[in-house]
């Protein structure tokens, strides 16, 4: 027997609001004896991070701790989607023959299903983390404390599987006897969130970062104009600044860079960028830009329990040199042409900010520019390098359906309940508590409510769990009809997708 899940409506790339269709194929060989089908939509965030243990050896250094663990590997996993169908046996099977066990003949037997993607994770709802001690991976209690209930984030697998992110549609077939191993597949699919909406264009202005820099003075009397040195063997040189030339006054400048506000970039579009430089002295000298380089650093922070580590990675959008482009000066305003950037897009394997309960990715725009200066078309051979660093948010480029936009517009989000520290009683109210903590909602340290009546157990993580602001409100609406761009995952953790197709696992 083996199963495979086989998607209906397969995309490149899948976002919020979008419809998976598929069908679970059980391919049977003989009579088996199932007890249901289960398809499951998960999205699992998980972190692996190791420290070394290091203790003083015999010879006074820092060596492996003696008789004791070397490496501390800490695990940790959050479930930040989970949408579960079961598609065997159905409503008319069930009520046809109600038994725990049904006979499958053999062949081919498909079972569709289909899911909606939701806005936000669901990681707020998990009820269990992962520890991993000893080499076993230990269920434990997840602290709601830590928990981020946010836009869900993009498909990622970087650093060696140090930060994992991904998303697929499991199919499990249960056999009812203990000795029988249950058979599950996995089918993934990469994954890319909607942007949020945008505020209105008309509203919209500047950000900007900028540094000052002052060019040193340089001295005709250091050495003769009329000639370089010749050495022993070498004839005269003569010098490239010409005699009749005066050397205008260093100029004083302020390189300027500016985004739209707030300082967004888009996944697969070109930078929004402008870059002004300002002279803040009467020098009459003349800039010339020589070097250009503008960076993407992705500053992403991995957390596994108390373990943390920032990892940073660079993508280099835009790198000239030896450019030799005179700026021309209006009113001591300069601005370096942005055709150097306008026809680049940032490169697909960007992918946009994101915060979830183990793993967050923040952005950092580091624009490089390299001026001289000069009188006339004469340079002279001072070069300054100086960096302008700009924190951005990177959106994914995906607009979301106008109607979603329209409707969030005109309703306003209910605000949220405080959440109750005691279950509810038997008649569903709370249990009265002292006047001054029920004005505000919440209640005092050290006092414990006096209750009255039966307490009944509540499960506080119900299996049907009531959807999002978003998500309520975007429940008739489409998916998006609009471009997508293209995300393609670093060659180099491409391995850390694979998944298991058609394998037996246990019995859960």
């Amino acid at each position: 027997m083996s199963v495979r899940v086989v998607f209906d409506n397969h995309r490149p790339l899948y976002t919020n609001l979008d419809i998976i269709k598929g069908r679970a194929i059980l391919s049977i060989t003989k009579n088996e004896t199932i007890s249901e089908i289960n398809v499951k939509l998960e999205g699992v965030c998980k972190t692996r991070l190791t420290n070394e243990l290091e203790a003083p050896s015999t010879f006074g250094g820092r060596g492996r701790r003696p008789g004791g663990p070397d490496v501390i590997d800490e695990t940790e996993v959050h479930k930040i989607l989970y949408k579960a169908i079961k598609v065997f046996p159905t409503q008319a099977v069930s009520h046809a023959s109600p038994t725990s066990v049904y006979t499958l003949p053999p062949g081919l037997h498909e079972f569709p299903f289909e899911f909606k993607l939701p806005f936000n994770n669901a990681c707020a709802d998990a009820r269990f983390t992962y520890v991993t001690v000893a080499g076993l991976q230990v269920k434990s209690a997840g602290n709601t404390d830590r928990h981020v209930k946010k836009t869900l984030p993009p498909s990622l697998a970087v650093f060696n599987d140090q930060a994992l992110i991904r998303y697929f549609v499991k199919a499990t077939v249960q056999r009812p006897a203990f000795y029988k191993e249950n058979f599950r597949t996995e089918a993934t699919f990469q994954f890319f969130p909607i942007e949020p909406p945008w505020p209105p264009t008309g509203a919209r202005s500047e950000v900007f970062s900028r540094v000052q820099h002052a060019f040193a003075p340089t001295t005709s009397t250091a050495s003769p104009r009329t000639a370089k040195s010749p050495g022993l063997f070498r004839k005269p040189v003569a010098s490239k600044v010409d005699d009749s030339t005066t050397l205008p006054s260093p100029p004083q400048i302020c390189i300027d860079c500016r985004l739209p506000n707030p300082a967004i970039i888009r996944c697969n579009l070109p930078l929004p960028l402008r870059i002004l430089v300002t002279k803040l002295n009467e020098s009459p000298a003349t800039l010339f830009l020589q070097i250009l380089q503008i960076e993407l650093v992705a500053k992403t922070n991995v957390r596994a329990h108390h373990l943390t580590r920032d990892n940073l990675t660079t993508t280099i959008i835009v790198s000239k040199s030896n450019i030799r482009a005179r700026l021309t000066e209006v009113d001591r305003f300069m601005q370096i042409d942005n055709g150097f950037w306008r026809d680049i897009p940032l490169p697909n394997s960007v992918a946009p900010s994101f915060d979830t309960c183990n793993i967050s990715r923040a952005y950092d725009l580091h624009i490089k520019v390299g001026l001289s200066y000069g009188a006339g078309d004469q340079v002279l051979p001072e070069l300054s390098i100086q960096t302008v660093i700009m924190p951005v948010q990177v959106y994914s480029g995906i607009a979301p359906p106008e109607a979603l936009v329209q409707a969030m517009a005109s309703q306003v989000p209910p605000r949220q309940p405080p959440r109750p520290h005691t279950f509810p009683t038997a008649s569903g109210l709370l249990p009265h508590s002292p006047a001054s903590a029920s004005s505000t909602g919440l209640q005092q340290p050290g006092r414990q409510p006096h209750q009255t009546g039966q307490t009944h157990p509540v499960d506080p993580f119900p299996d049907d769990v009531p959807p999002s602001y978003e998500d309520a409100v975007a429940d008739g609406i489409g998916p998006v009809d609009g471009p997508r761009g293209v995300y393609q995952q670093q060659q180099d953790d491409v391995g850390a997708w694979s998944g298991a197709q058609g394998a037996a696992g246990g019995k859960n």
